[in-house]
C-alpha cells in the first residue's frame, strides 16, 4: 500500500475547486504563500499557522558524531535545521485518525 503524497498541484486544485479563482491564479497564490513561508524562514522568523503548527528555524553547533558501522569518529559541522511543531489541535485530529487503523 502506497502513501498518498499531498503536493502543490493538488493545493492548487483544491484552491480552485473551493475559492473559485482561475486555476492559473490558485497555482500562483499557493506558489506565493509557499514563497512567503520559506523567506521567513530563511530570515530566521517562525511561520506559525493556527490550528495546525509552527515551523522554525534553529542552529546546531558543530558536534562529533560517530559512524555507526564503523564506529570511527566524524566531526559534524554547524548547521541551520527547520523543525515543526504541530498545534494540540492537529495532534488530537492525527490521533483521532490512528484509531480507525
Amino acid at each position: 500500500m502506497a502513501a498518498k503524497t499531498l503536493t502543490r498541484m493538488d493545493l492548487s486544485e483544491a484552491v480552485f475547486r473551493e475559492v473559485g479563482l482561475s486555476r492559473n491564479e490558485s497555482s500562483q497564490l499557493v506558489e506565493r504563500v509557499l514563497e512567503m513561508m520559506s523567506d521567513a524562514l530563511v530570515d530566521g522568523e517562525q511561520v506559525k499557522i493556527s490550528s495546525f503548527g509552527t515551523f522554525s528555524v534553529r542552529s546546531k553547533t558543530a558536534r562529533v558524531g560517530r559512524n555507526p558501522k564503523t564506529g570511527e569518529e566524524v566531526p559534524i559541522s554547524p548547521r541551520r535545521v527547520m523543525t515543526f511543531r504541530p498545534s494540540h489541535l492537529m495532534k488530537d485530529r492525527v490521533a483521532a485518525g490512528n484509531r480507525g487503523q
